[in-house]
């Protein structure tokens, strides 16, 4: 199979297409991240919210919640690190 003169010429264009496009990139940036700030609670607060979760009836979805936002403070805490 021959080449044509057309298909020469389309291969260094090619090229320098191709070096000209990776020539613009860059280095890859750092991604930004935003840890949340976690509220700081007093010891008197903890013992009252440790003695309303204990109050909840059998199966709460209160109590489901409080989990994930612990879980949440969690990760937070982990963030800043």
């Amino acid at each position: 199979m021959q080449r044509t003169g057309c298909s020469k010429r389309a291969l260094p264009l090619l090229v320098i297409a191709t070096l000209s496009l990776t020539a613009c990139a860059t280095a890859p940036s750092r991604p930004s991240v935003v840890c949340p700030p976690v509220a700081i609670y007093d010891r008197a607060f903890q013992a009252q919210l440790a003695d309303e979760i204990q109050r909840l009836p059998p199966g709460a979805a209160l109590e489901r919640a409080m989990l994930d936002y612990a879980r949440l403070r969690d990760q937070a805490r982990s963030c800043r690190v």
